[in-house]
């Protein structure tokens, strides 16, 4: 199986994935929490992104949920 680096850490391609809906992910195109793999958008953003419509960093949120 190919290898892939994320979070400091080696992962058979299919194994890295996000917490919650259990989506592939790709090295480099992912959120983290808690060294734990998410999905950007829906998962990290509805669980972890910041609360009250706004998601820009220096409004409430992180600089870990900002998007471009």
């Amino acid at each position: 199986a190919e290898k892939v680096t994320s979070l400091g850490k080696d992962w058979h391609r299919p194994c890295l994935r996000c917490e919650k809906c259990n989506k592939t992910l790709t090295s480099g195109g992912h959120a983290e929490h808690d060294g734990k793999p998410y999905c950007n958008h829906p998962c990290y953003a509805a669980l972890f992104g910041p609360k009250g419509g706004c998601l820009w960093w220096g409004h409430g949120g992180s600089e870990g949920a900002r998007r471009s």
